[in-house]
């Protein structure tokens, strides 16, 4: 069970099985026992789910008390009568838990184009008592798709506590995949400062990792705080800064069918933005990934992946290309006296680091993706049926 000392002051969770799935918890909740200030950035995909315009609404004021998630029917492409069906679940819910509706935040995750089975849903919230527990793994559990495990963490900064909750491993390039994730702290962050704290942490964390390049249509980050302890700005956005990067990382190591995860740093480029574009466009291509799965040190499809970076400035006869600490290219050519302790770099380890220097300026960024598999291409190819 869920350490309770990891829970931060004035938030309970729930999670069940309501009959979206055949057997699995499909239902989760998080409820704070006062309005919260609050703030949530989502998915950059256009064709996005229901709940997100809803949601986008509803924490416009930065104030939320609760966090209604539904799992496996994303209610993505369901149109009127989709949107009809989200308004349903938190009329129940706002009933129930005495609770206004425009003070919770809906997500919605799992197959897009269904319906929800909302008569279900209605009849199990309107004779079914919710019990709130201040444990949160059922809740962890209730927003699975393809993950294996859940994935929380938490972190107490002074007297407050952070606790962090993320589902995802497929369909991820987070934009802000199925990306859900939810933190929560009893730390006091006012209403002005939330969603800009928030931002920092996501851009330099969610938004840093890649596994597929697919952004799904529900990302959602949200943060609620309850405000019990007074914390420094600068100690609350490193703490904020250090659960969201793990919580990321934790999301590539459950990546479907992933054996290996890859750290690229793209080294003095001319502008971060330069830097983070190259860092994708190696860790998102198909090619670098499978050379990956297969030992193969392949650094020519890393030169191809930054060649093909649009807006990317550089001199092809100042780059360099490591594995690990060992050099692959340099002065426009191969390091064939490498390649063997290279090879046996990548079959020996799990995590790779990559590292693209080149030389043309000042600003670096590291970004995080990870293989590709034959068991992702099976995942995905009988995910619906």
């Amino acid at each position: 069970m869920g350490n309770f000392e990891n829970i931060p002051k004035g938030f309970r969770f729930y999670g069940t099985h309501v009959g979206i799935k055949k057997k699995r918890k499909d239902f989760g909740l998080i409820v704070a026992d006062d309005v919260c200030h609050a703030a949530a950035v989502f998915t950059k995909n256009t064709f996005c789910g229901e709940c997100i315009p809803i949601g986008k609404d509803h924490v416009k004021n930065a104030e939320l008390q609760a966090v209604v998630v539904t799992s496996g029917i994303a209610n993505v492409a369901t149109g009127k009568i989709g949107r009809e069906n989200e308004y349903k679940i938190l009329d129940c819910l706002s009933d129930k838990l005495m609770i206004k509706k425009e003070n919770i935040l809906p997500s919605s995750t799992g197959m897009i184009g269904p319906q929800l089975p909302i008569d279900v849903i209605e009849d199990f919230l309107e004779t079914e008592s919710i019990d709130l527990k201040e444990d949160y793994e059922d809740f962890a559990h209730a927003i699975l798709t393809t993950d294996q495990r859940i994935k929380v963490r938490s972190l107490k900064i002074g007297a407050a506590t952070i606790l962090g909750i993320v589902k995802g491993s497929g369909m991820i390039e987070p934009n802000m995949a199925t990306m859900l994730a939810y933190i929560v702290t009893d730390a006091k962050i006012e209403k002005e400062e939330i969603h800009s704290i928030l931002k920092v942490a996501v851009d330099q964390s969610f938004n840093t990792i890649s596994i597929d390049t697919d952004t799904s249509t529900s990302d959602t980050v949200a943060l609620l705080a309850s405000g019990h302890h007074e914390i420094k700005p600068s100690e609350l956005q490193k703490a904020l800064d250090q659960i969201c990067k793990e919580l990321a990382l934790d999301v590539v190591k459950d990546a479907e069918g992933a054996t290996k995860t890859m750290f690229v740093t793209v080294k003095n480029a001319e502008t971060k933005e330069q830097a983070k574009n190259a860092g994708k466009s190696i860790i998102n291509s198909p090619l670098v990934k499978t050379a990956l799965f297969g030992n193969d040190p392949n650094w020519g499809r890393i030169a191809m992946a930054l060649g093909k970076t649009d807006g990317l400035m550089f001199d092809q006869n100042k780059v360099e290309i490591f594995y690990g600490t060992y050099p692959i290219f340099s002065n426009n050519k191969e390091k064939t006296q490498n390649i063997d302790q290279i090879t046996e770099y990548i079959e020996q380890n799990e995590d790779i680091y990559l590292t693209v220097d080149l030389h043309q300026g000042v600003e670096n960024f590291e970004v995080i993706g990870c293989d590709l598999s034959y068991e992702y291409v099976k995942i995905n190819s009988d995910y619906s049926t």
